[in-house]
């Protein structure tokens, strides 16, 4: 067992220093040659920057504790400047929908006349469904086009109510006459004088000034 054993080991140095002897094999360290020297014309233009920039190297190390909060603050402005000119067109135009600047989405006087007139022909002949309808339509057509950006063609009655870019006031409005629409066409409810006159009312306080809505 012993002299398999040796034989063995004998037999692996033989064929380790087979390998180790074949020059094909590199086993001695590799030196690297040296890097290229730097060509004079590329050492020549590190030297004239350097030359050039060592004035402002100087001085902005010199004053660096008075140019830092210089350079801070400007950034903050650029920030500042960049939110405003990003943010402030939709916040001022939210703002002034939702706080009561409402006149901007009052409709033409004789438009909204002309509507009434309108649905009045058909809630004279008891197509009260019909009449409201009729307003409901007029009113969207309105709101586009005072605000192209806000109604999607597939915006439902209900969407278009609960909108927050609309007035209190347009959004009342709006929604007394959607909701009755609803009921007519999804509930298959038959409107009646009063609903009409409900819808036609919310329109006119709205849409009209309060000369305008006795004369009518």
């Amino acid at each position: 067992m012993e002299q398999s054993a040796l034989a063995a080991g004998e037999a692996a140095g033989d064929a380790w220093q087979t390998i180790r002897a074949d020059p094909q094999i590199q086993y001695a360290p590799v030196t690297l040659p040296d890097a290229p020297p730097q060509p004079d014309w590329l050492s020549r233009v590190f030297e004239f920057l350097a030359e050039l920039f060592a004035p402002a190297a100087r001085f902005i190390t010199a004053n660096w504790s008075v140019i830092w909060p210089v350079l801070a603050t400007m950034a903050g402005l650029l920030v500042l400047y960049w939110a405003y000119r990003t943010l402030a067109p939709s916040l001022l135009r939210n703002r002034r929908a939702a706080h009561g600047d409402g006149e901007q989405w009052l409709p033409d006087a004789a438009d909204a006349l002309a509507l009434l007139e309108d649905a009045d022909r058909l809630a004279a002949q008891g197509r009260y469904a019909e009449a409201t309808h009729l307003l409901l339509i007029r009113s969207v057509g309105q709101i586009s086009a005072i605000r192209p950006d806000l109604i999607e063609p597939s915006s439902t009655a209900r969407e278009i109510a609960s909108l927050s870019a609309l007035p209190d006031a347009a959004r009342s409005a709006f929604a007394a006459i959607a909701v009755r629409v609803e009921q007519s066409l999804f509930a298959l409810r038959r409107l009646s004088a009063e609903d009409w006159l409900a819808a036609r009312e919310a329109y006119a306080q709205f849409a009209l000034s309060a000369e305008r809505r006795l004369a009518t």
